[in-house]
């Protein structure tokens, strides 16, 4: 069905693309894949001991003096599926469908992320009339669960001093930085005892939220179900005695989280109290996230009193520690303006294997700044009595607006479409951070098609998005 759309030699990559399983960590076909297409092709094949393959084609005729570039995206998907839908992401093609003027996916992420800069990357290679300088195209693992591709990527594996990322979602825009980040863990001995006898037992449960990207949505005023819950749990202690039986909240650590709950005991006196202050509380949120949460839903249920609940000292730590930890934007840029500079981001917190843990992930685009509130958010943890570890992080991505091949792409733009491209940064990962300190001559940008619901099964992507940014990809590599 696909390899009819335009670009077709796109589109037949995108749909054989599809055909083989690569989650995240599993990349093993998609590798085998590659290796196996370029030897099909003729063309030099390399790849080093994490998995990262690059793909080297010489010039074409006329062009052997132009300076090399680097075509990258990344091989590997997120796998989230609808409830119900059956499908192993280890061994089902995505199902794909084609819908007004869109290509989704039945029931499940789509993978165009990053499967169309794949595709985008292997057309070139595979073409025989396209103008274009010698290319090294890199096909990374893993940048989607810690960028460890990127992190590991093979001594010697690039030689060109110019890189063009395949792996950006907005028609026309193209970027030119991207944030650094850092994960923080906390862990604390879940330490419970016998629940008071005769007391009541419900369970509160904050879902409906918009959620979104812990970098991209973090300045859109959405809500995280995180601190809706920690502060209706302050609210209840504050009130009079309280245990909390169970937690769980949010999920991925980039993600803004959409649900939570926890099951908590009152004395039998305060029954009514949890009815009255959940009411209080969704009517204040209500007001305050008016037109932003309007799918915002606050449930309370009786739940049978379960035999062990948290002992009144750890409730306390929990509740005060989970409404103190910061959450959302903590700076804007100066130089880009709505451009966010700095954020956090309290991602989830679980019971598992009888300890609590909470996640939280930093962003900043300054290094200094990305160190400054990762040490804020220690603070806050270690004040509650938890035990806290980082992540290794992963750096930014400066903006360079004097970029040589910059000025190609909004040349090659405007050439084509009449109108300059939007030169942005992102307050997100990209792997190009990891580049440029790994090659710190490298000169990059970063754009691709438009692609919505990312990470999640309503992702799509437009195929007149997909025939505009092809050409601007080919129209730069002439002027490279």
């Amino acid at each position: 069905m696909l390899e009819n759309l335009e670009p077709r030699e796109v589109f037949a990559e995108f749909e054989s693309i599809t055909r083989v399983p690569r989650p995240s960590k599993h990349e093993g076909k998609i590798n085998e894949y590659l290796r196996q297409w370029a030897d099909s092709h003729g063309l030099e094949c390399q790849v080093d001991a994490i998995g990262n393959v690059v793909i080297r084609k010489p010039a074409s005729q006329g062009m052997e003096s132009a300076a090399p570039v680097i075509l990258q995206a990344h091989m590997d998907m997120v796998c989230e599926k609808d409830g119900g839908v059956e499908h192993d992401f280890m061994h089902d093609p995505i199902n794909t469908y084609v819908e007004d003027g869109w290509v989704h996916a039945r029931g499940t992420t789509l993978g165009a992320d990053d499967g169309i800069g794949m595709s985008m990357a292997l057309a070139v290679l595979a073409s025989k009339d396209v103008a274009h300088p010698a290319l090294e195209c890199l096909f990374t693992v893993d940048e989607e669960t810690g960028l460890t591709g990127a992190f590991n990527l093979g001594k010697g594996m690039l030689t060109a001093k110019q890189l063009i990322n395949l792996d950006s979602e907005d028609d026309g825009q193209v970027f030119i930085g991207c944030a650094g980040g850092i994960d923080t863990l906390a862990t604390t001995p879940c330490i419970m005892e016998p629940a008071p006898s005769g007391w009541f037992c419900a369970r509160v449960s904050i879902s409906g939220l918009v959620g979104g990207h812990s970098g991209d949505d973090i300045n859109k005023g959405r809500a995280n179900a995180n601190q809706l819950l920690a502060r209706y749990l302050f609210a209840i202690m504050q009130g009079g005695e309280m245990r909390i039986a169970d937690i769980d909240g949010g999920n991925l650590r980039n993600a803004i989280a959409r649900e939570a709950c926890a099951t908590v005991c009152v004395p039998m006196g305060r029954k009514e109290e949890l009815r009255v202050v959940l009411n209080r509380i969704a009517a204040d949120w209500e007001l305050e996230y008016k037109g932003i949460e309007d799918g915002l839903r606050a449930d309370l249920e009786s739940a049978v009193l379960p035999a062990k609940a948290m002992t009144a000292e750890l409730t306390q730590r929990l509740v005060r520690t989970l409404y103190a930890c910061p959450h959302g934007v903590v700076a804007m840029s100066r130089d880009i303006p709505g451009l966010v500079e700095t954020s956090t981001n309290l991602a989830s917190v679980k019971i598992k294997d009888g300890n609590i843990i909470i996640n939280t992930s930093q962003r900043s685009s300054t290094e200094s700044a990305k160190h400054d509130i990762k040490n804020k958010v220690e603070c806050s943890l270690v004040l509650g009595g938890f035990s806290v570890t980082h992540g290794d992080g992963y750096p930014g991505w400066k903006p360079d607006t004097s970029s040589p091949i910059l000025e190609a792409a909004v040349r090659a733009y405007k050439d084509l479409f009449g109108e300059e491209p939007e030169v942005k940064a992102i307050h997100a990962g990209l792997e190009c951070g990891l580049f440029l300190e790994k090659y710190p001559g490298l000169d990059m940008i970063s754009f691709g098609p438009q692609m919505t619901g990312v990470h999640s099964p309503s992702e799509k992507l437009s195929i007149e998005s997909t025939q505009r940014t092809y050409k601007w990809l080919l129209r730069v590599l002439e002027k490279c």
